[in-house]
């Protein structure tokens, strides 16, 4: 195991150990401060098969595994909210070999001190990677671009956040962002400008996020966050990364996934990446 993998898994363990036994703790004795839990995990699944079918077809397999938690300690204070993102699924499709459908580790921790004016400042940190490897399958043969931990992310920030209202929140801070690679620093880290092979990018600049947690019926919720990070140089060198989700709760434990992501990284692709799952499947919430 590589020592990102390591950072990774422990900077993960870290996470949620720490955040799970503070937790424990009795709550305040104010009831409309102290701990704020949920926890959920999904499976969703697509088969088709076929037989005989004269109009023609291919079997078709697909399942996709989704957890999410957000721990939240709101004192009258201070408010440290953890939040994570983890998805993994394969796809497979006639005789053709079983290719990653999905694909996300995504960590947040973000710690605010109450000012009580709206305006409050903030440190934050988070930890983006995925669990197994990527592909090119345009090559001959297949050519591995991506793997656990390889290539990973870490940003730190520090700024000021504003709530104007319970279902949003945006905050703008300094912040730090660190690209770490082993076997692909090319296009992650390296800089094709030196004779070097580096593995390793950090960058300095200015980030914004903004978190959108809307219920739009009494079975639907929408959640989007939009993360923009600038080195500061030229205006298309801002990084972007927005993700959105729409859950549809069918019944108590089946529900409708809709979810669409975009980035942008100049660094990495000039042109813009989008990817959009729509899924149905088993959910089940811990809290």
């Amino acid at each position: 195991m590589s020592k990102k993998s390591i950072v990774l898994w422990l900077f993960f363990l870290c996470h949620v150990v720490l955040v799970w036994g503070q937790t424990s703790e009795p709550e305040a004795t104010t009831p409309k401060y102290g701990w704020q839990k949920a926890m959920s995990a999904g499976l969703n699944l697509t088969q088709t098969s076929f037989d005989n079918y004269v109009q023609g077809g291919e079997n078709t397999m697909t399942w996709q595994l989704n957890a999410t938690y957000k721990f939240v300690n709101d004192q009258e204070k201070t408010n440290w909210a953890n939040s994570g993102k983890l998805n993994y699924g394969m796809s497979k499709s006639g005789k053709d070999e079983s290719k990653k459908s999905i694909d996300e580790i995504k960590l947040e921790t973000v710690y605010t001190y109450k000012l009580g004016i709206n305006i409050d400042p903030y440190i934050a940190g988070t930890a983006e990677s995925q669990f197994g490897p990527g592909y090119n399958y345009a090559a001959k043969p297949k050519a591995e671009i991506s793997n656990f931990a390889d290539p990973i992310y870490f940003r730190e920030s520090a700024g000021v956040g504003y709530k104007p209202k319970p279902e949003i929140a945006t905050r703008l801070g300094f912040a730090m962002k660190q690209t770490l690679t082993d076997k692909y620093p090319m296009p992650f880290a390296d800089d094709p400008k030196t004779l070097a092979i580096e593995k390793t990018k950090q960058e300095y600049g200015m980030e914004s996020v903004t978190d959108l947690d809307l219920k739009v019926s009494a079975n639907s919720k929408l959640t989007s966050k939009l993360e923009l990070f600038s080195n500061l140089k030229t205006f298309e060198e801002i990084d972007v990364n927005w993700d959105t989700i729409l859950i549809a709760q069918v019944t108590k434990y089946i529900n409708l996934n809709f979810n669409v992501k975009m980035l942008y990284d100049k660094d990495i692709s000039k042109k813009r990446q989008l990817k959009q799952a729509l899924a149905a499947g088993i959910t089940y919430s811990f809290f």
